[in-house]
């Protein structure tokens, strides 16, 4: 285990940092997978052809999508345990409790907003393609 985990398991401010980092990852599976297909979706491919050529980076990001959802969920998974790990206590003193419990909050949320976000780009680029096949045999057979 590294030292900043470490940190981040017993400093709530530690662990918000890492959790923003987490939500920071997930949003590149968004970037690189679900855009460009709900983009393309809904007939905006001119779209999303402008947009590569503005930020080619996102043909890397596509080209190398099982590293960058492993990365993010790797991210997530770390995050996670982080906050809900067993023996995370607050400060006796009342006015730091209640920030501690506000910033412990406050990370739960940005951690499932992360979750939301990586769960949408992983239907996005591996499960969207197959339900739609799946739902046009269905309808022609």
């Amino acid at each position: 285990m590294t030292d900043d985990v470490r940190q981040a398991a017993a400093d709530p401010r530690a662990a918000a940092k890492v959790t923003w980092l987490a939500l920071f990852a997930s949003m590149g599976t968004l970037i690189c997978c679900a855009l460009p297909i709900v983009l393309v979706s809904l007939g905006l491919g001119a779209a999303v052809a402008s947009l590569v050529s503005a930020a080619p980076f996102l043909v890397w990001l596509t080209k190398h999508k099982v590293w960058v959802f492993a990365f993010s969920f790797a991210m997530l998974a770390v995050s996670g345990w982080i906050l809900r790990r067993s023996g995370r206590r607050c400060p006796a003193d009342p006015a730091l409790a209640a920030a501690c419990a506000r910033v412990q909050r406050w990370n739960r949320r940005v951690w499932w907003g992360a979750v939301a976000v990586w769960g949408t780009g992983f239907f996005a680029a591996y499960l969207l393609l197959p339900l739609r096949r799946l739902l046009e045999g269905l309808a022609g057979g």
